[in-house]
């Protein structure tokens, strides 16, 4: 058998799942050129190409995909023996990958974050914040936070942060005093709405609920936009009314800058949960986490 290296192995996987030597690198926090070096010698040692190359895509070659389907589980289990090292040290160490909606990461994580990273000071976390729904597993990520309606069945859940939320449709005093106030959501499609596109590019429809009665509307408007800081600069501004996450709304609304508006027809939804398969491997600052999330610091 060849002197073969168990990093250049692991490289080669890596680039392989992930189809790409720059997404590889960032996930693992290296440079797509030592990612390309280490396959370099890999496919030397083994005399075979692993790995088409072009300029738009990385695909694994026969030799390579049949390489990667023993290779990958294989060192997983690599993985797992060394992550049991954890359980002799007094804190677990090593690095937690997540994956987070936006409203996670900017109004929920924030509040816990700072006491779990006190009491473990040996784990590094990975956030990425990223509103498009992809398989975190063949990511690179230990777990995904999500909402329970776009949870799959097989998977793991554990709640965090709120136990409920909603939606506010609120708009400026100007641009009420103006345009007058909206007693229904049928109103709504006589007014001018700011609007919000999901990475995936969906630009979902409003949805109101009161008492039996569901209302849904596509409203229209002068600016769709996936950044949240500017739909609800453009609210302040008195451009239109927007609808969003009670907690993206909740300075300007507090502030008075913006007024809520149809709050009889706000319905609370379930909060998120952590998320994590059944079939893989908890890695210890994993455990840590869910341990975490059990305790009272993880839900409010």
């Amino acid at each position: 058998m060849p002197d073969m290296d168990l990093a250049d192995l692991d490289a080669f996987a890596a680039v392989a799942l992930a189809r790409s030597f720059r997404g590889a690198a960032m996930k693992r926090g290296t440079s797509a050129s030592a990612l390309s070096e280490a396959l370099r010698r890999l496919e030397a040692r083994l005399g075979v190409r692993l790995l088409n190359r072009t300029t738009r895509s990385v695909t694994p070659t026969e030799a390579g995909q049949r390489l990667l389907e023993r290779l990958a589980p294989a060192l997983g289990e690599v993985a797992a023996a060394l992550d049991a090292v954890n359980d002799f040290r007094d804190t677990p160490m090593g690095t937690l990958r997540l994956n987070v909606p936006t409203i996670v990461a900017r109004a929920v994580l924030p509040r816990m974050l700072g006491e779990f990273m006190r009491r473990h000071p040996g784990i590094t976390l990975e956030i990425v914040g990223h509103d498009s729904f992809i398989d975190v597993f063949a990511a690179g990520f230990d777990a995904g936070i999500r909402y329970d309606e776009s949870l799959e069945r097989d998977m793991i859940r554990v709640p965090l942060g709120p136990r409920t939320q909603r939606f506010v449709t609120a708009a400026s005093p100007a641009y009420l005093a103006q345009h007058g106030r909206p007693a229904h959501p049928d109103d709504l499609l006589r007014h001018a709405c700011i609007r919000h596109r999901f990475d995936s590019g969906n630009t979902p429809r409003w949805e109101y609920e009161r008492e039996g009665e569901s209302v849904t509307i596509t409203p229209a408007g002068p600016l769709v936009a996936t950044a949240m800081e500017m739909q609800v600069q453009a609210a302040i501004e008195g451009l239109g009314i927007i609808r969003s996450f009670e907690e993206f709304l909740a300075p300007a609304l507090a502030s008075g800058v913006l007024e809520r508006i149809l709050p009889e027809w706000e319905e609370a939804f379930s909060g998120p949960y952590l998320y994590y398969s059944s079939r893989r491997h908890m890695p210890a600052p994993l455990r840590a986490f869910v341990d975490f999330l059990k305790g009272p610091q993880g839900r409010w």
